[in-house]
């Protein structure tokens, strides 16, 4: 309270543009009690000031840009987890030397967009997380991925991996997995597809530029069995 008796006096205070609300804000400084930065706490002090809205506030630090924002859109990101079927669909019941077929569901792989904005002013980011591509880690040296690579590509209309259709034994998938040895005497194989998300960010004035990617896992446990003849 001395402070505003010295400043404004008993009576006095300052002019906030009361009868303008809703034509603008004010932009003051504050210090964020959660930082680790105490040097730089202290320099936290520039003086309060009014933006009509639509206008730019001033270039001056603690002062929200796009860049900024995208980071906070990048933190409230969320990705689906990643569902994946396979063929034969019983996960306990995979053949030696039968290959199984990979394929991702439901919306896992739909892009994922967050927008962060100041209200009342063009200063806004909007960040997108895109599927890219998915991982198969069989579990096992005693296995043969397709491809051979691993990593099944996402198609045009942003599904991985085919379901197998019968007549299409022969067929190699475009994502899956061939074992080569039954798991009776080692247990279950841990196979993990993992799906890898490329983000980026646009924002006002023309910005934009890639994020952090970022990737979700999905572990299955793989029964293998010796089985002499096979009808899908």
């Amino acid at each position: 309270m001395y402070w505003y008796r010295e400043n404004y006096g008993e009576e006095g205070g300052v002019d906030f543009n009361l009868d303008r609300r809703g034509e603008g804000m004010w932009w003051g400084s504050f210090i964020n009690g959660a930082s680790d930065d105490h040097e730089g706490k202290p320099a936290c002090d520039e003086p309060w000031f009014r933006v009509p809205f639509g206008e730019a506030p001033p270039p001056m630090p603690g002062v929200p840009t796009p860049e900024v924002l995208a980071g906070l859109a990048h933190q409230f990101t969320r990705v689906p987890d990643t569902e994946i079927a396979l063929n034969p669909e019983d996960a306990e019941h995979q053949v030696v030397n039968l290959p199984t077929w990979i394929r991702t569901e439901g919306a896992s792989t739909e892009p994922v967009s967050v927008t962060a904005r100041v209200e009342g002013y063009d200063i806004w980011a909007t960040t997108t997380a895109e599927p890219a591509r998915l991982t198969v880690d069989p579990g096992t040296r005693d296995a043969v991925t397709h491809p051979v690579s691993g990593e099944c590509v996402i198609a045009r209309d942003g599904t991985i991996g085919e379901p197998y259709r019968r007549g299409r034994a022969e067929e190699t998938p475009p994502c899956g997995v061939t074992y080569l040895r039954a798991t009776h005497a080692t247990g279950p194989y841990r196979l993990v597809a993992t799906l890898a998300w490329e983000v980026s960010w646009v924002g006002s004035g023309g910005s934009g530029g890639d994020l952090p990617d970022g990737s979700v896992s999905a572990p299955r446990d793989i029964a293998v069995d010796e089985i002499q003849a096979v009808v899908r």
